[in-house]
């Protein structure tokens, strides 16, 4: 399964998105506010989800993990930038 699809899978399972598919989530659109309307909590959720799924490392600079929260691309960006550290 490739990333994009992995992560899209993600959201809707940790934040229990009924009515959601993951073809109805567009990789390029914002996560939060506008595109899939999620919230603090939400990224919150999202985040530890990601973090077990994929052994992450992530910073306190809230700048930064918002560039990397934007959307399931720039996730997936910042996932394979991670796990290719490792």
């Amino acid at each position: 399964m490739m990333i994009i699809e992995e992560i899209k899978q993600l959201i809707i399972d940790s934040l229990d998105l009924e009515d959601i598919t993951p073809a109805d989530i567009d990789e390029n659109a914002p996560l939060f506010v506008e595109g899939l309307g999620l919230d603090s909590i939400d990224a919150l959720e999202l985040g530890m989800a990601l973090k077990k799924k994929y052994n992450l490392k992530m910073g306190a600079d809230n700048d930064e993990n918002k560039k990397h929260f934007y959307s399931v691309k720039t996730l997936a960006d910042f996932i394979q930038a991670q796990t290719k550290q490792d």
